[in-house]
């Protein structure tokens, strides 16, 4: 297909060699005078790829879409196709790392529960120091909001310290109706079992070899690890601790979700919940406040249930 600059090009070669007249040059090559005419009338963008440009070194894992929501967030007007236009012609484009080979074929999305404090999701995540020292973070997700409630960095997460933690965070917005969690030996113990039964929180295990029964928790994961672990270094325990902590408040306060449409989960639970406190308005208690969804529960749910109150 030729393109109308190649039209204009090609009347302009014309008109230059065989001191054609623009009228005849058209003619000649079979195309619209209004074509070779036409003066793109395009906006500055100097000011839009400047900030673009800026926003993409700070996010430096964010796609075009999202930062499309930060620019309009900012005051910017402009739609989704001028920033990718910009986006590809700065060559900010996000490279993407190798991963594992998937499976191929259709999966039913898990379950998204109706309300905040219904659903939480627990994992490990493994990291190194620049010493080279391993340490693990404990990951803690409400699966309807979304928000990461605990990002928890030690080089030993026993199942005692595990509990600790969730007491901490179920003092802070309330107790959950059940949490999923993989068939791990911190969230096996005894300490966790006793917790379960004390607080009367319903602990979920997935099937063995199912990661995808914890999708929620296996997505934020990934974003974890491409947004912030891989692109920082980490000199000591609270170094991590005050990077992660940062990182976790602007994860739910400022980055936009595209499962929510592109709110933040902290706006996103405040929409569903009321003003904030509302999660925590009775001790021992859960949010109730439903949010119009579409089930669709597949053989790949948490089922295995240890012991409710």
């Amino acid at each position: 297909m030729v393109t109308p600059a190649a039209h204009r090009e090609a009347a302009v070669y014309l008109q230059s060699t065989y001191e054609m007249s623009q009228r005849r040059a058209c003619r000649v090559i079979s195309t619209d005078r209004t074509s070779v005419r036409y003066q793109a009338t395009r906006p500055d963008d100097a000011h839009l790829r400047e900030r673009l440009r800026a926003l993409a070194q700070e996010r430096r894992r964010f796609g075009y879409r999202r930062l499309h929501v930060l620019l309009r967030r900012e005051g910017h007007a402009v739609n989704k196709k001028r920033v990718q236009r910009i986006y590809r012609e700065e060559r900010l484009t996000v490279r993407r790392r190798g991963g594992r080979k998937r499976a191929v074929g259709t999966r039913r999305p898990i379950e998204t529960p109706l309300a905040a404090n219904q659903r939480w999701s627990l994992d490990f995540v493994s990291d190194q120091m620049t010493d080279g020292r391993r340490f693990r973070i404990l990951t803690v997700i409400d699966n309807c909001t979304r928000e990461c409630l605990g990002l928890v960095p030690d080089t030993s997460l026993s199942g005692r310290r595990v509990a600790r933690e969730l007491d901490v965070i179920i003092g802070q917005r309330g107790r959950p109706d059940m949490i999923v969690s993989d068939n791990g030996t911190e969230y096996t113990s005894n300490a966790i079992l006793g917790w379960a039964d004390e607080t009367g929180v319903g602990w979920h295990y997935i099937a063995p070899g199912k990661p995808q029964q914890n999708g929620h928790n296996e997505s934020f994961n990934g974003r974890l690890r491409d947004e912030l672990l891989n692109e920082t270094l980490f000199r000591s325990l609270p170094h991590a601790r005050a990077v992660l902590e940062t990182w976790r408040r602007d994860y739910n306060e400022q980055r936009p979700h595209s499962k929510l449409g592109w709110m933040t989960p902290r706006d996103y639970a405040r929409a569903i919940c009321g003003p904030t406190g509302d999660r925590a308005a009775q001790p021992g208690g859960s949010a109730r406040t439903p949010l119009a969804t579409h089930l669709n529960p597949g053989s790949d749910q948490p089922r295995t249930l240890v012991m409710a109150g």
